[in-house]
């Protein structure tokens, strides 16, 4: 049976974000969740290396083994993953295991109470700045769930928060409280609206028929045959998990966002590549 946040998906993508779905994901999960009453933020630290776009999946979805100062914790350790692309990654519908001991706004049943966000980050010198496309999508998304909550601002909180004793945790890398006032700017709407991608290709000329449609994975036929000639891939027609990879390289080799997604942009490049 289904746990209770099988909401997640549909409230990311109402909000123009991009979400791509880990198998299993609304039977994932430590039992279910209580009264969810708002967000805890994080990073994933050692858990990835600071390159990749979420290197971390597998231990959120699974779980940790042990390890010099850290004891093993079962999955999932997050019901979302933030990648450096801005993609959501939704990891389970039910409880995970992400705060431990802790109190924030009087509540100290974290991982029933808080639903867990980790973004890919290792919190050291050499992830930062964070990508701009990835904060943007961390400020929206925990705006999109708290909206949909019906909570504001300040019912979102860094790990480093929520932790005690104090200073047992340092993620996420943020500052939490200019994170709340882009979130709360999204909120009341004064934040600038995001920048979507459009559905097909701007004509080429006034009154010229719509270009090519956005694709991303899932999508099959010719096109896709022509994106994987581009791109290097065995040309099948199915727009995959390789197909994807060798996208988001083509794309930051190119000096694009690298999202997995050919929008106009991406078409422009592999027409010149």
């Amino acid at each position: 049976m289904a746990f209770s946040l099988t909401w997640l998906p549909d409230v990311l993508k109402a909000a123009g974000l991009k979400v791509s779905l880990v198998g299993g994901w609304e039977n994932r999960g430590r039992g279910d969740v209580g009264q969810i009453v708002g967000v805890i933020c994080h990073h994933t630290g050692g858990a990835g290396p600071a390159k990749g776009n979420m290197p971390s999946l597998g231990t959120l979805k699974n779980g940790r083994t042990a390890s010099p100062g850290l004891k093993a914790l079962p999955g999932p350790l997050a019901q979302l993953g933030l990648g450096r692309d801005g993609t959501y990654f939704v990891i389970a519908a039910g409880r995970a295991i992400h705060a431990g001991e802790g109190k924030f706004k009087g509540v100290v049943t974290g991982n029933s109470s808080f639903i867990g966000i980790e973004a890919e980050n290792t919190g050291t010198p050499s992830d930062s700045p964070w990508p701009a496309v990835q904060l943007d999508a961390y400020h929206r998304g925990v705006a999109a769930v708290l909206k949909h909550l019906g909570r504001d601002s300040t019912f979102c909180c860094g790990h480093k928060e929520y932790a005690l004793p104090q200073g047992r945790k340092d993620d996420p890398d943020l500052d939490m409280d200019a994170f709340r006032s882009s979130v709360a700017a999204i909120l009341n709407g004064s934040a600038p609206a995001p920048n979507l991608i459009p559905a097909v290709e701007p004509p080429p000329t006034a009154g010229a028929a719509p270009g090519r449609p956005t694709l991303r994975r899932g999508a099959t036929g010719e096109l896709v045959n022509q994106v994987q000639a581009r791109v290097g891939v065995n040309a099948d027609g199915k727009f995959g998990p390789k197909t994807e990879a060798a996208l988001r390289a083509f794309q930051r080799n190119h000096g694009l966002v690298p999202d997995g997604i050919v929008g106009p942009k991406t078409w422009a490049a592999l027409d010149g590549a």
